[in-house]
C-alpha cells in the first residue's frame, strides 16, 4: 500500500505556487527539477500555469485521479481537501503542513480529525507537519529540502525533519546515497512501524537508518523489527532517553529504572542495532550498506605503522572481535614476501615505506586465509605511499575473496582523492582505526543474531483465578498497592517459594505461631502503608525465643505507630527464617510504550548502591533470560568465587520467567519487586522473602 506514496505513476501538488518565495512551489520544483517522470498536477486557486505546468483549481478539476497528493497549504485548509481526495478515490498523502498536534490544543483535535478522513476513505498519509519524502528508486523528490540525495542503498526514516535536512547535507560531502529518505512528522498514519514493514526485503535498501524521538505502539514495533531484522539490519539512535526521559516511582525497579532502559531492551529483543552518536550510525550505515555480511569473528589487520597497528589491536580486544591466527601457509607466504622487519603475525606490519606491491602480499594473504572473517587496512601517508594505486588493490581483493573489509586511511590533506575513491567504490574509511573495528564488531553481533534459534517461552501451570479475586478484593478496599500478606500470595498463585509465614494480632499469638514455625524467626510489622519496613525498624530478624517474640510484637507495633500514625496496622508478620544465601532482585515496572520491564541483579540493601540490573520486556524467552542475567555485572559471583560453590542459577531465571508471565497476564500491574530472592547454592532453589506489588 505505501508503494502508492513511493512509487506513484501520478501526483498533485495542493498549494503548488507562481511565487518562488513560498514552499508550495519550491516542493513543487523539487519534484520537477529531480526527473520524476509521472505525471504532476499544481493545484492552485487562480493560476492556470506554474513551473511552466497546466494547473488546476481543485483535485475533481483533474484530468485523472492522482496516485498521491502532496499537501502544502494552511493548516485549516487541509479537511476539505482531504475529504476531496478521500471522494476522489486518491490513496497516498503527503501533508507537510504544520500547525497540527504538535502546537497543541486545536492543533491537536484537528489532527485527530484529519487522521479521521484519513481512516475514512481508506486512505495512507506520511505527515502531517514534515519535510517530506525522497525515494532515488523512482526519482521523487516531494520534500523542500534542499537538495536530492545521491542514489544509495541506505533506507532513512525520521522523526526530525532538521535531522533529515542536517543528514542530506552530510552525506552528500561524504558521498554517502540513500533509496528512501522519510520524514515522518508527526507520523499521524504512517510511523515507523509501517515504515519497517514496508521496507521488510526491498530490493532496494541493504540497510534502514531510524532516528526516533519516541515511539507509540512499543509492542509493535518490536514484532515488526523482529521480522525485518532476521533479513535487513536497522541501526537505530533514540534521543530523549536520559533523564528527562524518566519517571518518579516508589518502588526499586521503577526508580532505577526509566525510558532508556526501555529502549535499550526493546533493540535488544527486537535485533536492531543502538547507535549512540550521528557518527556511529553512519559509521554502521556505511559497512552494512558497502560489504557483505560477515561470516565470523576473527579479524586481520594490514597496516604500515606500528602506532595505529597497537590501536587498532586493543580495539579488536576491547570489542569482543578476535585477532585472527594465520595459518602456517599463509606465515610462510608472508615471511618469503616481506621485508625481514616485517611482522608477518596478525597484526601485519608492512612498514613505513610500503607501497602497493607490498599491500598486495599482505592483503590477500590475510583475505586468502581461512582463519579470517575479515581484515581493516590501515595507512598512513609516507613520502613513498602511492594512495590511488594502493586502493586499487584494495577494491580488487576485496570484490576477489568477498569478505568485508574496512579501511583507516589516517590523515586529511592528502587523503581527499584516494578517500573518493574507496566511497565509489563501496570500500568504508574511517578516521580512526577503533570505528573501524566498532563496525565490523556491530556487524558481528548483526550476524549473531540471525543465527539466533526461534524464541522459545516457558508456561507455568498457575492459579491466575485466584490472582484475579485478590485484584478485585484489593480494588474494592480502595487500594492500589498489596499488603506483603496479599503479595505473598500472588508469588504463591504463581508458583514461587516462600518460607513459612503466619499473621499475628497479638503478643502471645505471635510467641505460639513462632513456637509451631520453629525458633529462630524473622518478625516484621504488617501494613498496606509501610512501603520500608527497615527503615523504621519494623523487622526484626533472629527472635529466638517466645519471651523474644512477644517483646519484639509490641516494639515493633510501637514504633510503626510512633512513625506512621496515619498507617493501617494489620498485624505483626511471623516468618521462618531461612538461611543465608546469594539476594537477588526481580522487579517489574510498566513503561508507557513497550509494556512490562523486568529486571533482575544483586538485591537487598546493594541495590540501590550498585543499581546492577538488566532489563528485558516481558514476556521473556527462556534464551533472553539467560542473556538477561549474564549481562550484570556482579554475575561472576553468583558462579562462584573463591571457592565458592556457585549459585542455583536456573532459580533464578524460573523466577523471572515466573513474573514474566504473572504481568504478562496481568497488564494492571504497574510496578512489582521482589527483593530479596534468597538464592542458594546450585540444586537447591530459591526463595522469595518480601514482595511488593502496586496496581494500576
Amino acid at each position: 500500500m505505501l508503494e502508492i506514496i513511493f512509487s506513484p505513476r501520478s501526483l498533485a501538488v495542493v498549494g503548488a505556487s507562481p511565487d518562488p518565495e513560498r514552499l508550495g512551489h519550491v516542493v513543487l520544483k523539487n519534484i520537477v527539477v529531480n526527473g520524476y517522470a509521472g505525471h504532476i498536477y499544481p493545484i492552485h486557486p487562480t493560476a492556470t500555469v506554474v513551473l511552466d505546468l497546466p494547473a488546476y483549481p481543485s483535485i475533481t478539476a483533474l484530468p485523472e485521479i492522482p496516485d498521491l497528493v502532496v499537501i502544502v497549504i494552511p493548516p485549516q485548509h487541509v479537511l476539505p481537501v482531504v475529504e476531496e481526495c478521500g471522494k476522489k478515490g486518491v490513496k497516498g498523502l503527503v501533508v507537510i503542513t504544520a500547525g497540527f498536534k504538535e502546537v497543541g490544543g486545536e492543533g491537536k483535535e484537528l489532527e485527530r480529525l484529519l487522521l479521521a478522513k484519513v481512516r475514512e476513505y481508506g486512505m495512507r498519509m506520511i505527515g502531517p507537519n514534515c519535510l517530506g519524502i525522497i525515494d532515488t528508486v523512482s526519482d521523487l523528490n516531494v520534500s523542500f529540502a534542499g537538495m536530492m540525495p545521491l542514489s544509495g542503498e541506505i533506507a532513512l526514516m525520521s522523526q526530525s525533519g532538521a535531522m533529515c535536512t542536517a543528514i542530506l547535507d552530510w552525506s552528500r560531502a561524504q558521498g554517502i546515497g540513500f533509496s528512501r529518505f522519510v520524514s515522518l512528522g508527526n507520523k499521524a498514519d504512517v510511523d515507523e512501524v509501517a515504515l519497517l514493514h514496508a521496507w521488510n526485503r526491498d530490493p532496494h535498501s541493504k540497510v534502514i537508518l531510524a532516528y526516533l524521538e519516541g515511539i507509540t505502539d512499543g509492542p509493535g514495533f518490536i514484532a515488526a523489527a523482529r521480522e525485518v531484522t532476521q533479513q535487513t539490519p536497522v541501526i537505530a539512535i533514540k534521543s530523549g532517553t536520559t533523564a528527562a526521559g524518566t519517571r518518579a516511582a516508589s518502588s526499586h525497579t521503577g526508580s532505577l529504572a526509566g525510558s532508556e532502559a526501555a529502549y535499550e531492551a526493546a533493540f535488544s529483543q527486537s535485533g536492531i542495532l543502538r547507535a549512540r552518536t550521528m557518527n556511529e550510525l553512519f559509521d554502521l550505515a556505511m559497512i552494512f550498506s558497502y560489504q557483505p555480511l560477515i561470516q565470523g569473528n576473527r579479524v586481520a589487520i594490514v597496516t604500515n605503522a606500528g602506532g595505529p597497528g597497537i590501536l587498532a589491536t586493543d580495539a579488536v580486544e576491547r570489542s569482543g572481535l578476535k585477532m585472527a591466527s594465520f595459518t602456517p601457509e599463509t606465515l610462510t607466504f608472508l615471511r618469503a614476501n616481506l621485508p625481514v622487519t616485517a611482522n608477518i603475525f596478525n597484526p601485519i606490519d608492512i612498514i613505513g615505506d610500503a607501497r602497493s606491491d607490498r599491500y598486495r602480499i599482505g592483503l590477500e594473504a590475510a583475505l586468502a586465509d581461512p582463519n579470517v572473517d575479515a581484515a581493516i587496512i590501515l595507512l598512513t601517508p609516507q613520502a613513498r605511499s602511492d594512495l590511488i594505486e594502493t586502493c586499487l588493490v584494495i577494491i580488487e581483493l576485496s570484490r576477489t575473496y568477498g569478505k568485508p573489509v574496512a579501511t583507516s586511511f589516517m590523515g586529511g590533506y592528502s587523503l581527499g582523492p584516494s578517500l573518493e575513491m574507496l566511497s565509489v567504490n563501496k570500500i568504508p574509511n574511517y578516521t580512526f582505526p577503533e570505528r573501524a573495528v566498532q563496525s565490523l564488531s556491530s556487524m558481528v553481533q548483526y550476524s549473531t543474531w540471525r543465527q539466533r534459534p526461534a524464541p522459545t517461552y516457558r508456561s507455568f501451570d498457575v492459579d491466575k483465578e485466584r490472582v484475579r479475586k485478590l485484584f478485585s478484593s484489593v480494588r474494592e478496599s480502595g487500594r492500589v498497592e498489596l499488603g506483603e500478606i496479599e503479595a505473598r500470595e500472588v508469588i504463591d498463585a504463581y508458583g514461587m517459594r516462600l518460607p513459612q509465614s503466619r499473621l499475628a494480632s497479638s503478643p502471645d499469638e505471635a510467641a505460639k505461631i513462632a513456637a509451631e514455625i520453629g525458633f529462630p524467626v524473622v518478625m516484621k510489622i504488617s501494613s498496606p502503608d509501610i512501603l520500608h519496613k527497615s527503615d523504621i525498624g519494623g523487622v526484626k530478624v533472629g527472635v529466638s525465643d517466645a519471651s523474644s517474640a512477644r517483646d519484639t510484637y509490641e516494639l515493633i507495633e510501637y514504633r510503626a505507630r510512633k512513625y506512621s500514625p496515619g498507617a493501617r496496622i494489620w498485624g505483626v508478620l511471623v516468618q521462618e527464617m531461612v538461611r543465608t544465601g546469594r539476594e537477588m532482585l526481580v522487579g517489574v515496572t510498566r513503561d508507557p510504550q513497550f509494556g512490562p520491564l523486568v529486571a533482575v541483579g544483586m538485591g537487598g540493601i546493594y541495590v540501590e548502591v550498585l543499581k546492577d540490573l538488566a532489563f528485558r520486556l516481558a514476556p521473556i524467552s527462556e534464551l533472553e533470560v539467560s542473556e538477561q542475567l549474564r549481562s550484570i555485572r556482579t554475575y561472576p559471583l553468583l558462579r562462584g568465587v573463591r571457592g565458592e560453590q556457585p549459585a542455583d542459577i536456573a532459580a533464578i531465571e524460573e523466577t523471572v520467567l515466573r513474573v514474566s508471565q504473572l504481568v504478562t497476564d496481568f497488564p494492571e500491574i504497574v510496578e512489582m519487586d521482589i527483593n530479596p530472592l534468597v538464592v542458594h547454592n546450585q540444586g537447591e532453589g530459591a526463595i522469595v522473602l518480601d514482595a511488593r506489588i502496586i496496581l494500576k
